[in-house]
């Protein structure tokens, strides 16, 4: 089950937990009032799943990226992770599926302050379009995790940074109609 908390203002290493002492927990309820909902689904069954089909379906999603983080698999893995940690938010409707190992998506609750939502394998989270959002490892280093989309493969990602006009994309998006398997 997904557990999520908000965070504390500690600039040290983003993969830490940076929990508030006393823990200030949020609950499913919460992030659903932010617009992220959340689901367990069957990673190791991913490519048959029927809830993932469904899902798909009823999104109108067309094609789904696999993408591993790690430092052997992903070239300037350091380098990728900062980048990955900078705020921004996405025009549309972003899922995020993980498939093995965990780590840490934050968004911003309507006061401007981060949650930390710890995911780890089987859990999926839809953050709305519009949610100012970042991701980061946690200290495990790793995560395979899978991105369905199919609404806005013709044109990219569009997202939009928090510290500028328009995100610079780490992976170079390809028109697809059919699922891609890809691992860096």
């Amino acid at each position: 089950m997904v557990e999520a908390w908000y965070m504390d203002e500690s600039q040290e290493d983003q993969r830490a937990p940076h929990r508030l002492h006393p823990n200030r927990a949020v609950s499913l309820e919460q992030l659903r009032l932010l617009g992220v909902t959340y689901r367990k689904l069957d990673a190791d069954n991913y490519e048959t799943d029927p809830c993932l089909k469904e899902i798909r379906k009823a999104e109108n999603y067309s094609w789904m990226d696999i993408i591993t983080i790690h430092k052997d698999k992903l070239p300037n893995y350091e380098e990728k992770i900062k980048t990955f940690y900078e705020e921004h938010l996405h025009l549309d409707d972003e899922i995020r599926y993980i498939l093995d190992g965990s780590g840490y998506f934050d968004v911003r609750d309507k006061d401007d302050k981060w949650i930390r939502i710890s995911m780890e394998k089987g859990d999926m989270i839809t953050l709305p379009a519009g949610i100012y959002h970042r991701f980061t490892l946690d200290e495990n280093g790793e995560v395979l995790f899978a991105w369905p989309g199919g609404t806005d493969c013709d044109t990219g990602d569009h997202c939009i940074s928090a510290k500028s006009p328009c995100c610079s994309s780490w992976q170079q998006k390809q028109q697809h109609n059919a699922t891609i398997f890809w691992n860096m």
